[in-house]
């Protein structure tokens, strides 16, 4: 479903602030992997995500990026968009704030179709969407016509989330989202991802830094380091692992000890 075969990028080429992000990257996710992808500050993880996204060109040569078979390399960000869902760190982003719930919702359930005129919004597609709100348990289903600007950080997310997965698309990017949310709110989140991601059989690629979330979320987890892939496990290995495991891991590959690294962040 998503295929990245020897991708490197570089930023500020010919420098003195040149920086290797992404160095000969290839990793392939299956149909219905929920991939996990952790590391420290600069490890190349949002690169990665970015450069899948199209928000970053890679660096020319061998680097290819297949999403649902097709290459997307060359693929302009707004063209990719229709084989990707994204949900962001910053709630702000993803949604419009001045536009009503139910306009959101519309213009996702559109996203990379022709778009007419017309006065409203069909009673069966607006059933539908309270369908689809009713299952995030939040009281979304009664406030259709609310300026999302209006919901807290942690509805916005979840509508977001929701957004992104209305056209089922071949692959969903979390990237670090709930990293801006309070722990209880970030935990009801992941929650929704989670319960989403399964009952649509979602391939995703999530980015975070908190490792007990890289562990317990997913099939499969995913540890960079100066922009290359040290460990990947799945699995046995995957359902095994522990924080201690996992960081035992990391230096025995990277070695470096956990206090070198301090923006690995929770354990």
């Amino acid at each position: 479903m998503l295929r990245v075969e020897k991708v490197s990028k570089t930023f500020y080429k010919g420098t003195v602030n040149e920086k290797v992000a992404l160095d000969n990257v290839s990793v392939q996710l299956a149909p219905g992997d929920f991939v996990t992808v952790i590391g420290g500050n600069g490890a190349g993880k949002s690169t990665l995500l970015n450069a899948v996204a199209g928000v970053y060109p890679v660096d020319g040569g061998e680097g290819r990026i297949y999403i649902d078979g097709r290459d997307v390399t060359k693929m302009a960000e707004h063209q990719r968009a229709r084989y990707i869902g994204r949900v962001f760190q910053d709630p702000m982003l993803g949604t419009a704030a001045g536009m009503m719930l139910r306009e959101n919702l519309a213009l996702a359930a559109r996203r990379g179709k022709r778009l007419g005129l017309k006065w409203g919004l069909p009673a069966g597609e607006t059933a539908f969407y309270k369908e689809r709100l009713r299952a995030l348990d939040l009281g979304l289903e009664e406030r259709l016509d609310a300026k999302v600007g209006l919901l807290s950080g942690g509805q916005r997310q979840a509508v977001t989330l929701l957004m992104a997965v209305l056209q089922r698309p071949p692959l969903l990017l979390l990237d670090e989202h709930t990293a801006a949310l309070d722990p209880k709110t970030a935990e009801k989140v992941l929650q929704l991802t989670e319960q989403i991601v399964s009952e649509n059989n979602l391939t995703t690629l999530m980015i975070t830094h908190n490792m007990r979330d890289a562990i317990a979320m997913g099939n499969r987890l995913i540890m960079m380091e100066e922009g290359k892939m040290i460990i990947d496990l799945a699995g046995e290995d995957k359902k095994n692992l522990t924080v201690a495991r996992l960081l035992e891991a990391f230096e025995q590959v990277s070695h470096k000890s956990f206090t070198q690294d301090t923006a690995l962040l929770s354990k």
